[in-house]
C-alpha cells in the first residue's frame, strides 16, 4: 500500500515538473509582450495605373503613424498598419477588405481611394461593422453607403457644383466640352458639373468618355475640337498625361480645366510646358507654401523621410491617419467606439484645414481654383 502511494506521488511530481517546464519555456514566457499593437487596415492602389496616388497616400499614413507611435502610441499601444493593394479595381478591393476583416480582424480601414473601389467595399464594411475612412473617394453616392462609412475628401456633389459655379462666374467660360473617365468618379463629376453649369446658362458642347488605362484619346479630342468649346474639362487619373500630349499633336489650344487629381508632380514632370495654364478645382485647403507651423513641420518631415514633396493625397491621408488616432484614443479599438468617436470630430485642425464629419460621414471643406504657373501649382487669382 505504501509503495503504491509512493508511486502515485512520484507520478504527480513528474507531471508537475512537466507542467512547470511547459510554462517556463513557452515563447510568451521567454519574450513577454510589454504592449499590444493596434492593427488597422489600409486599401490603396500600390501598383497599376493609380499607383502614384497610392504611394502618396501610403507615405502620408506611414508618416502620421510613425509620429503617433513616437509619441507613445494609442494609450501605450503601437499602431500597426496592414496594407493591401487593390490596383484601383473594385474586385481587388473586395478581396483586400475580406482579408483584412477575416484574417487580420481590423476594426478600421483607411481607403479605398477610387470611388468605384470604395463603393464596392462599403457594403462589406457596413455589414461587418468595420469602419471605413476614405481619403480620396468623391462620388456622391458614397454619402448613403452606411453608418460606418466616412471620408475626408469632399463629395463631388459639392465640389463639382462649386467648380461649375466658378467656371461660369469667375472664369467667365460659357462653352465647355467634357472628357471623362468612365467610372463612378468620372461619371458623377461629369453629371454634376454639367447639370449645374447648364443651370447657369452654360453650354456643354460635347461629352466624351474613356476607360481607365487608355492611352489614345485622339478620336475623342477631334470630336471635342470640332464642337468649338471655350474650355475642355478633363476628368481622369494618369490618363491626363497623354491627353495633354495629344492636344498639342492635334493643335488644340483650348483652355484646359481639371479637378484635384491634376495636382500631381508626375504630371508636371512628364508634360512640361503642356501643363502651363491648366486651371483646376482644389479641395481640402492643403497649401504646401503655407507659413502655418503645423504645415511647415509636415512638409519638412515628409521631405526628410521620402526625399520628395508631399502631394494632395499625401496630406489627406496623413490627416486621415491622425483622425483615426484620435478616434482610437477616444473610442477604443472596437469598431462601434471608433465610429462614434469619428462622428464627434468637429473642426479638427489638420494639414488640409479644418475637418468635421456630418451625419452621413461626409466632410465639408472649401473649394478653390488653382493653376500651373511657371511650372508650379499655385492658387488661381
Amino acid at each position: 500500500m505504501l509503495q503504491k502511494n509512493i508511486s502515485i506521488w512520484i507520478i504527480i511530481l513528474i507531471l508537475a515538473i512537466i507542467v512547470i517546464g511547459v510554462v517556463v519555456y513557452t515563447p510568451s514566457a521567454i519574450q513577454p509582450t510589454t504592449s499590444n499593437e493596434i492593427k488597422i487596415g489600409a486599401i490603396l492602389p500600390l501598383t497599376g495605373d493609380a499607383a502614384k496616388y497610392g504611394e502618396d497616400a501610403k507615405n502620408g499614413i506611414d508618416l502620421a503613424a510613425s509620429e503617433l507611435n513616437a509619441a507613445g502610441g494609442i494609450n501605450g499601444n503601437k499602431i500597426q498598419v496592414i496594407y493591401e493593394d487593390d490596383q484601383a479595381t473594385p474586385s481587388q478591393s473586395v478581396a483586400a477588405i475580406q482579408k483584412l476583416i477575416a484574417v487580420d480582424k481590423v476594426p478600421v480601414i483607411i481607403g479605398a481611394m477610387t470611388s468605384s473601389s470604395t463603393l464596392a467595399i462599403a457594403p462589406i464594411a457596413e455589414n461587418s461593422k468595420v469602419v471605413l475612412l476614405s481619403p480620396a473617394s468623391s462620388a456622391p453616392n458614397i454619402t448613403e453607403s452606411g453608418d460606418y462609412i466616412f471620408r475626408n475628401e469632399l463629395s463631388d456633389s459639392y465640389g463639382a457644383k462649386i467648380q461649375a459655379n466658378m467656371t461660369w462666374n469667375d472664369l467667365k467660360i460659357k462653352r465647355v466640352a467634357i472628357l471623362y473617365l468612365n467610372n463612378d468618379f468620372g461619371v458623377n463629376a461629369k453629371e454634376i458639373f454639367s447639370n449645374n453649369f447648364e443651370s447657369f446658362g452654360g453650354n456643354i458642347t460635347d461629352v466624351e468618355a474613356f476607360k481607365q488605362g487608355d492611352t489614345d484619346f485622339r478620336t475623342q479630342l477631334i470630336k471635342i475640337k470640332d464642337s468649338n468649346p471655350d474650355a475642355i474639362l478633363m476628368l481622369g487619373y494618369k490618363e491626363m498625361i497623354p491627353i495633354l500630349q495629344q492636344t498639342k499633336e492635334l493643335g488644340i489650344k483650348t483652355q484646359i480645366l481639371s479637378n484635384p487629381m491634376f495636382e500631381d508632380p508626375e504630371i508636371l514632370q512628364k508634360t512640361g510646358n503642356l501643363s502651363e495654364g491648366v486651371i483646376y478645382s482644389y479641395y481640402g485647403g492643403f497649401d504646401p507654401e503655407s507659413q502655418q507651423k503645423q504645415i511647415q513641420d509636415f512638409v519638412l518631415s515628409y521631405r526628410q523621410k521620402y526625399g520628395q514633396e508631399p502631394g494632395y493625397y499625401s496630406a489627406l491621408s496623413y490627416d486621415a491617419m491622425k483622425i483615426v488616432g484620435i478616434a482610437l484614443e477616444k473610442g477604443g479599438s472596437n469598431s462601434d467606439g471608433i465610429k462614434d468617436a469619428l462622428y464627434s470630430v468637429q473642426n479638427y485642425s489638420g494639414v488640409t484645414g479644418l475637418t468635421s464629419f456630418d451625419k452621413n460621414g461626409d466632410v465639408i471643406k472649401p473649394v478653390i481654383l488653382k493653376t500651373v504657373r511657371n511650372g508650379t501649382f499655385v492658387e488661381w487669382k
